[in-house]
């Protein structure tokens, strides 16, 4: 039987990269609805249907690139809608204060699988953290990640966006003892078998914390992303894969163990889900938080 980690997002099959370099492979039309259909989604098959493809039979890359940019774009407002910059800003200033205490220098939030890096543009411009604080943002999208770029240097924020894994963010990391690593939808994406080894990777680098967010599974985020998707984006991509989001997170209960057993008791976890009974819609989107011991 089907479960909702083994399902996928329709932007899931449209993007393609070599694993050695990163540089993007082209995709065909043929291949990618049949990801989907073989999972029985048949509607975010007729989705794919949709977008126009090349000669050889892989989908044409600006209608993909303009797909990306406009649920990425949608996301943003979603995001802001739901106020995650300031969650993320509430989740990591005990841990900022804390390493000011305790160390001297600029502190660095790097933002893995940063899309257009919406959150970390907004904490950079605000100084929610404080004035010594940088932020990095990360993605494997070199699309998504040129176009963070374009709009952090149109809007004069101190944000620097790289191309790289959210498995492998070394890259994006000088000083882990004043590093501290965020995400915002990123978790889901991952699946459960993953997530061991990306939270174990934190520990290998040694970081001072981290606040990855991630919708809250249960009726009333699921009501209330419906509403938000079907009232607020007008991308038919944004409205299919914000439902699936919902389906395919994951619960803290299952996050925690997940969570040590990748960190073993390097760091101090807390994760809670809203309460069932009432809608929380501040806390659609709630975080695993790290705190190194």
């Amino acid at each position: 039987m089907e479960t909702s980690t083994d399902l996928l997002e329709v932007l899931d099959v449209l993007w393609d990269s070599a694993p050695d370099s990163g540089e993007r492979v082209p995709v065909r039309k043929a291949d990618a609805r049949a990801r989907l259909s073989d999972r029985g989604q048949d509607r975010a098959a007729r989705l794919v249907d949709a977008i126009p493809a090349r000669g050889d039979g892989t989908l044409d890359t600006q209608a993909v690139d303009d797909i990306f940019l406009a649920v990425h774009l949608e996301l943003g407002r979603l995001s802001e809608f739901v106020h995650v910059p300031q969650a993320m800003a509430s989740s990591l200033a005990p841990i900022v204060e804390r390493l000011r205490e305790e160390t001297t220098g600029t502190i660095r939030v790097v933002d893995v699988g940063c899309g257009l890096g919406f959150d970390t543009r907004v904490l950079a411009h605000t100084r929610a953290l404080g004035p010594d604080v940088e932020f990095v943002g990360l993605d494997f999208n070199g699309l998504l990640v040129d176009a963070a770029a374009r709009l952090a240097r149109a809007e004069s924020i101190p944000v620097r966006f790289v191309h790289g894994d959210a498995l492998d963010p070394g890259n994006a990391i000088e000083d882990p003892a004043r590093t501290l690593m965020i995400s915002s939808g990123v978790l889901h994406h991952i699946g459960a078998s993953a997530l061991p080894a990306f939270f174990a990777r934190h520990a290998e680098l040694s970081v001072a914390g981290f606040a990855h967010f991630d919708p809250a599974p249960g009726f009333w985020t699921r009501a209330g992303a419906w509403m938000l998707h079907s009232t607020r984006m007008r991308e038919p991509v944004s409205r299919y894969d914000g439902a699936m989001s919902m389906r395919r997170a994951l619960p803290a209960s299952t996050l925690l163990p997940l969570a040590r057993a990748g960190v073993g008791e390097a760091y101090e976890l807390t994760c809670e889900d809203p309460s069932r009974l009432v809608p929380q819609p501040d806390r659609i989107v709630r975080p695993i938080v790290g705190r190194r011991r």
